[in-house]
C-alpha cells in the first residue's frame, strides 16, 4: 500500500502551474501554426506601442494578395489582346469580381505602406543591433520585392494608366544610358538598356513585357517572398525573439514573459479580423482604377511611375542617371550597410536611442525638410542649371543636380554629426532621417503638384486644357 501511494504521488505535479505549463508547451510544439512561435513571448514584445503589430499586418496583407490573386488568376488570361476584356470581364461579368480584384489592390498598395512603415519601426528602434544584422538584409530585400511585386502587376490590366506608368518605369531603368551617351559607349556598353530589356523584352511595352510582369507576378517573386519570409521568422526564433532593450537581457524563464498560447494567438487572430475587415470596407468604398484600353499611340499627360516610383521620377527629371540609378543605388547601399556599421548594441530596442535620439532625428526631419522644399522652390521659380547658364555641359547637369547636391548634403552632416558625437548610431539616425524625408517630399510633389508636361502646379484645377 505504501508503495502504491508513493508511486500515485509521483503522478501529481510539484506544482500546480507545472502542468499546466507543460499542457501549453506541447500545444505550442504539436501545431504548425503555434509551433513557429517561441514557448514564450517577452512582455515587452508584446507591448502596441513598440511593434504596432507591422510586421503581423504584413504578413497577413500578403496572404489576402496571394488568395485573391490565386482567384484572378482564374479568369485573368496574359495577352495584349485580351487582357483588357478579361479584367472588365472580373469587374463586371464575374460573381464578386470586383470586390476580389479591389482587395487585390489595396492590399497590395497597403504593403508598400506597411513595408516602410515596418522598415521604419525596426530602424528606430535599433532592432537589427545585436546579432540581427542577417534579418535586417533579409528584410531590406523583401522591402524591394515588395516594390517589384507591385510594379509587376502594374501592368497586368493593360489599360492606359497601366502602359504609361511601366513605360515611365522601364525609362528609369535605361536612365544608365545618360552616363554612357556622355561616355560615347553607348553602341557597345548599354547597362541602361540591358536592363530595360530584361524588365520589358524591348524598347516598347509589348506581349514580352506583359509575359514577363506576369511570371514575375505569379510565380517567381510571390514564391521568393515565402521563402524569405520563412527564414525571416526562423532567424527572429533563432535570434530570441524580437528585440528589446539591454535591461531585459537577463531575463530567463518566465520571467516578464508570456506564454504564446493562447495570448500572442489571440492577438493575431483579431489583428488578421481587423486586417481582413479593413481591407474588405475599403474594397466596398472605392475602386481599383481601370482607365480605356492601353493604346500605344496616344501618351498619358502627365504619365507617372506608380506613386511609390514618384520620388525617383521626381529626381530623374533633374538628372537621369543621378536620379535613376545613382542616388537609389547609394541609398539600396546605406541600407544594406547600417547594421555592419553600427555596432552600438546599448542601443538595441530603445525607440530613437533615448531623448538625445529624438531630438538629433526631429533636427535632421526639419533641416531635410527645409532644405528639399528650398531647392524645389529654386528649381520651379528660377528652373535648373540650364536654365541658367545656357549651353552648359551635359557633364555638370549630371553632376550638379537636387539629387546629387542633396544626397552630398545628408552625407556630409551625418559625417559631421559621427565625428562630433563619436557614435556611428547617431549618424546614422541622422542620414536615413534625412534620406526619408526627402524621399517622402520628393513623392509628395511627384503626386500632387506634378502635372502635363511635368509642370509643377498647385492643383489639377489649374492645368490647362488639352
Amino acid at each position: 500500500m505504501e508503495r502504491e501511494s508513493s508511486g500515485k504521488s509521483s503522478m501529481i505535479p510539484d506544482h500546480p502551474e507545472e502542468g499546466d505549463r507543460k499542457e501549453r508547451v506541447g500545444k505550442i510544439t504539436r501545431n504548425f501554426f503555434l509551433h513557429i512561435h517561441a514557448t514564450r513571448v517577452h512582455l515587452y514584445s508584446m507591448k502596441p506601442t513598440y511593434t504596432f503589430g507591422l510586421g503581423i499586418i504584413l504578413g497577413f496583407l500578403f496572404l489576402i494578395m496571394v488568395f485573391t490573386g490565386v482567384i484572378l488568376m482564374i479568369y485573368y488570361t496574359p495577352s495584349v489582346e485580351t487582357a483588357y476584356q478579361s479584367v472588365k470581364d472580373i469587374v463586371y461579368i464575374v460573381p464578386g469580381g470586383r470586390i476580389i480584384r479591389n482587395m487585390h489592390r489595396w492590399a497590395s498598395q497597403g504593403m508598400v505602406i506597411v513595408v516602410f512603415m515596418h522598415l521604419l519601426r525596426v530602424f528606430y528602434t535599433g532592432s537589427y543591433l545585436g546579432n540581427r544584422s542577417l534579418n535586417w538584409v533579409i528584410g531590406v530585400v523583401m522591402l524591394i520585392l515588395i516594390l517589384l511585386s507591385n510594379f509587376s502587376g502594374y501592368l497586368l490590366p493593360w489599360d492606359q494608366l497601366a502602359y504609361w506608368a511601366v513605360t515611365i518605369g522601364s525609362n528609369i531603368a535605361a536612365s544608365a544610358r545618360e552616363l554612357t551617351d556622355l561616355l560615347g559607349i553607348t553602341s557597345v556598353i548599354d547597362p541602361g538598356g540591358f536592363l530595360k530589356k530584361l524588365l520589358i523584352g524591348g524598347e516598347t511595352v509589348g506581349q514580352p513585357a506583359l509575359s514577363r510582369f506576369f511570371t514575375l507576378h505569379v510565380i517567381f517573386l510571390p514564391l521568393s517572398m515565402l521563402v524569405l519570409m520563412g527564414v525571416h521568422f526562423w532567424r527572429i526564433r533563432k535570434d530570441g525573439g524580437l528585440s528589446r532593450p539591454l535591461r531585459y537581457a537577463g531575463d530567463k524563464g518566465g520571467t516578464n514573459k508570456w506564454y504564446a498560447w493562447p495570448v500572442l494567438m489571440w492577438t493575431e487572430l483579431a489583428i488578421l479580423i481587423l486586417v481582413v475587415t479593413g481591407v474588405l470596407l475599403i474594397a466596398l468604398l472605392a475602386d481599383a482604377p481601370l482607365l480605356e484600353k492601353a493604346n500605344p499611340s496616344f501618351p498619358e499627360n502627365p504619365a507617372k511611375s506608380p506613386w511609390y516610383f514618384l520620388g525617383i521620377q521626381e529626381l530623374v527629371s533633374y538628372s537621369a542617371f543621378a536620379g535613376g540609378l545613382l542616388v537609389p543605388l547609394l541609398y539600396l547601399g546605406f541600407l544594406f550597410s547600417i547594421p555592419y556599421k553600427d555596432r552600438e548594441d546599448k542601443y538595441v530596442g530603445e525607440w530613437f536611442s533615448g531623448k538625445k535620439g529624438l531630438k538629433l532625428v526631429l533636427r535632421s526631419a526639419g533641416f531635410a525638410l527645409v532644405l528639399v522644399i528650398i531647392q524645389l522652390f529654386i528649381m520651379v521659380r528660377f528652373g535648373g542649371l540650364r536654365d541658367w547658364i545656357p549651353g552648359v555641359s551635359q557633364w555638370f547637369v549630371l553632376l550638379i543636380n537636387p539629387a546629387t547636391f542633396t544626397a552630398l548634403l545628408f552625407f556630409v552632416v551625418a559625417e559631421v554629426t559621427r565625428k562630433k558625437m563619436k557614435s556611428t548610431r547617431m549618424a546614422a539616425l541622422v542620414l536615413f532621417t534625412c534620406s526619408f524625408v526627402a524621399l517622402v517630399v520628393f513623392t509628395v510633389v511627384g503626386i500632387w503638384f506634378r502635372g502635363p508636361n511635368w509642370e509643377f502646379f498647385w492643383s489639377a484645377s489649374q492645368w490647362p486644357i488639352q
